[in-house]
């Protein structure tokens, strides 16, 4: 492939997105950039300044000031590493109502599509195939039961020391968070008429990986 290669990678909490879009970067050498850690990030940055998630000036004005980057499939805020540290739960529970905001969406979108233009890429969010990149050569919708994915997300935060976490509690927390993405008023979660969907319920990472490529490769 000598053309340039951007791959859009879109789909609910829990699908799995980071964990396959990683994988498919190692392996055809595309720069992945995670625009769900983007608004994590600013999430992080907001909790961490004591803002009101619901004070949209503010918000914006924080945003305005910060400096989201990555290297080496790693983000940093305002030039610090933060991969763990916007996986804590408290940031799944702020995350969606703060990215539900259009004016941050906007100005996400902008840093996102400069992103893009730097090399062949592959990047993962909610609006990706439909909003960010619409003109993507590869447009994936992942997804897998509700169930399944609060499976993932406890099992996750179990692994990652996390206390107080329940699947049931969790399970409710993923279904506010489809609720919220799916409903908000700009850019809402969806598949792009033209993307592949793979349900991934039933699959292993490697399993998927291996599709995505096999389609982006032709075979």
């Amino acid at each position: 492939m000598t053309e340039k290669l951007v791959v859009a990678i879109d789909g609910p909490a829990g699908a799995g997105k980071s964990t396959i879009s990683k994988k498919i970067a190692n392996a055809l050498k595309l720069e992945y950039i995670d625009t769900g850690a983007m608004y994590r990030a600013l999430t992080l940055k907001v909790l961490e300044e004591g803002i009101d998630i619901n004070d949209v000036d503010k918000i914006l004005d924080i945003l305005a000031k910060t400096s989201i980057t990555f290297n080496d499939n790693h983000i940093y805020l305002d030039g610090v590493r933060v991969d763990k540290e916007i996986r804590e739960n408290r940031i799944n529970l702020h995350v969606s109502n703060i990215a539900k905001i259009k004016e941050v969406r906007r100005e996400m979108v902008k840093i996102q599509r400069k992103l893009s233009h730097v090399s062949n890429v592959i990047m993962d969010g909610r609006d990706i195939g439909t909003v960010v990149l619409p003109n993507a050569n590869f447009k994936f919708f992942i997804t897998a039961s509700v169930e399944e994915r609060a499976n993932r997300r406890y099992k996750e935060l179990l692994s990652k020391g996390e206390k107080n976490v329940n699947y049931e509690q969790i399970l409710k927390e993923i279904k506010e968070r489809d609720r919220i993405d799916s409903t908000r008023e700009f850019a809402p979660l969806k598949k792009a008429k033209d993307a592949y969907e793979i349900d991934t319920t039933n699959m292993t990472i490697c399993e998927v990986v291996d599709k995505i490529i096999n389609i982006i490769e032709g075979r």
